[in-house]
């Protein structure tokens, strides 16, 4: 029996630009204290920025880095007995995309010294590169997974 209730997934618009689905939630993840037109303008401007220096579509863009980003396992913390294991257990769908939102955003932050719409920008370009603090993290959550993997069969 669950103990808590289940989660209502509400429906995400698509976006007015590119008419997508991932660049709604994308702008959703940017957007602080319900200021959304300043998260549209970071994304958008972070796209420009794109199209600019790589020539390419900057969805197709975006979609490269946010599938180089997204992790395949990650650890979890079970508790067996005395003892609080770290099991690696394999990513779902929904979350592997909001991880790898995240960890773009997180990269794009911590740089300092530029516009939000330019070290997005940068963020994306590198993680499609297999580049930058966003592949780094994924990496740093496979590795730890890798190393707990004799606590696998703990997996629920």
């Amino acid at each position: 029996m669950a103990r808590r209730k289940k989660i209502k997934k509400y429906p995400v618009n698509p976006d007015s630009v590119y008419n997508d689905i991932t660049v709604a939630k994308f702008i959703n993840q940017i957007m602080r204290r319900g200021k959304k037109t300043i998260a549209r303008k970071i994304v958008y401007g972070a796209f420009d920025i794109i199209k600019e220096k790589t020539k390419k579509e900057p969805l197709e863009v975006f979609e490269t880095a946010l599938r180089n980003t997204s992790p395949l396992l990650e650890v979890k913390s079970k508790r067996i007995g005395g003892a609080t294991y770290q099991v690696p257990v394999e990513v779902k769908g929904s979350r592997k995309l909001t991880l790898a939102m995240r960890w773009i955003i997180q990269g794009a932050k911590q740089k300092k010294g530029k516009p939000m719409k330019e070290k997005l920008a940068e963020e994306l370009m590198n993680a499609v590169n297999n580049t930058g603090w966003a592949i780094k993290k994924k990496s740093d959550t496979h590795r730890m997974a890798e190393a707990n993997r004799a606590f696998a069969h703990f997996a629920w």
